[in-house]
C-alpha cells in the first residue's frame, strides 16, 4: 500500500497543534473554506514565537527572522516549497491580498524577544502587542471577511493587547528564568521594584502588586474590546482572545504565586470556552 503524503496545510496544522494549541483549536472552529489561510498565519506566528527557544544567542535568532523577512520581501533564498509554512503563507497572502508590511512589522516586533532588555513603558508594551497579537487578529479578519475587517479594527487592537498580556503571564515563570521581563518598568517602579528585584523574586508583596497591575492593564483592554463592535463574520479571528479573561483574573488573584503554579486551564476547558464564545459571538 502506497504511503500517503501530507499536504502543506496538514503539516502546518500538525505544527500548530504542537506549538500553539489555542490557535490550533481556533482554526478548527473557523469556516473550513478559510482554514488554510488562517492556519498559515497562525503557523507563521508560531514559527516566530519559538525562535527564542531554538537559539542560545540573539544573532542566530535574527538570522532566522531574516529568512522570513526575505521571504516576504521577495528575496528568499532557495525554494519555498521546502518549507510548508513559508509556502502556505505566500499562498494565503496571494489569495487574500494580505498586506506584507504588516507581517514584516510583526517580525520586527519579535526581535525584542531575542534579547533580555526590559519593556520600558505601557506604550511600548501596547506597541509590541499591537504589531503581534493585534495584527494577527486583524490579518485573520481580512481572511474571514475583507469587507468587515475594518469595522473590527478597534476591537482587534484592544483584544490583541489583552491576549498578549495573558500570554506573557502564562509564560512569566519561563521568562523570569531566562532573565526576561515584559512587565513595563514604569509599572515595576510604581510598586517599588526594578528589573533585577523582580527577577530575584524575594519581595512577594511588591511582585504581587506589579503582577496585579499588569493583569489589570490587560483587563482594561479586554473590557474595551468587549464594548467594541465585532461583525459575526470576523468573530472567529477573536476566538484565541476569548481565553484571555480567565487568565487575567487568575493572575490577579495569584500574584507572585504564579511563579510556582500554572495559570493555564486544561485544554478541554479552553476548547469549550472558545466554542461557547463562538456561539454567543462575544469575547
Amino acid at each position: 500500500m502506497a504511503e500517503q503524503t501530507m499536504t502543506n496545510q496538514e503539516i502546518c496544522l500538525a505544527m500548530l497543534r504542537d506549538s500553539d494549541r489555542d490557535r490550533y483549536l481556533a482554526s478548527l472552529l473557523s469556516p473550513p473554506e478559510k482554514r488554510a489561510a488562517l492556519v498559515a498565519l497562525y503557523a507563521f506566528n508560531a514559527e516566530l514565537a519559538k525562535i527564542r527557544d531554538l537559539v542560545h544567542e540573539p544573532l542566530p535568532g535574527e538570522v532566522r527572522m531574516q529568512y522570513w523577512r526575505d521571504l516576504l520581501e521577495g528575496s528568499a533564498h532557495g525554494s519555498t516549497e521546502a518549507n510548508p509554512a513559508a509556502a502556505e503563507l505566500l499562498s494565503a497572502i496571494e489569495t487574500h491580498r494580505l498586506p506584507r508590511q504588516t507581517l514584516v512589522d510583526m517580525i520586527e516586533a519579535r526581535i525584542f524577544d531575542l534579547y533580555d532588555d526590559p519593556m520600558e513603558s505601557r506604550s511600548s508594551l501596547e506597541g509590541y502587542a499591537g504589531e503581534t497579537a493585534s495584527a494577527l487578529i486583524q490579518l485573520a479578519s481580512l481572511v474571514l471577511s475583507p469587507e468587515d475587517a475594518a469595522k473590527s479594527a478597534d476591537a482587534a487592537g484592544h483584544a490583541g493587547v489583552a491576549q498578549a498580556i495573558s500570554g506573557l503571564l502564562l509564560l512569566m515563570p519561563l521568562h523570569r528564568h531566562r532573565g526576561q521581563v515584559y512587565i513595563p518598568l514604569e509599572i515595576l517602579s510604581s510598586t517599588g521594584l526594578d528589573r533585577d528585584s523582580f527577577i530575584a523574586g524575594a519581595d512577594k508583596t511588591r511582585i504581587s502588586a506589579a503582577i496585579e497591575a499588569f493583569a489589570g492593564l490587560g483587563r482594561d483592554h479586554l473590557a474595551k474590546a468587549q464594548k467594541a463592535a465585532i461583525p459575526p463574520s470576523v468573530f472567529p479571528a477573536f476566538l484565541p482572545a476569548t481565553l484571555a479573561g480567565p487568565v487575567l483574573a487568575r493572575a490577579q488573584r495569584a500574584g507572585a504565586g504564579l511563579f510556582d503554579r500554572p495559570l493555564q486551564q486544561p485544554q478541554w476547558r479552553r476548547q469549550l470556552g472558545m466554542t461557547f464564545a463562538l456561539m454567543r459571538k462575544k469575547i
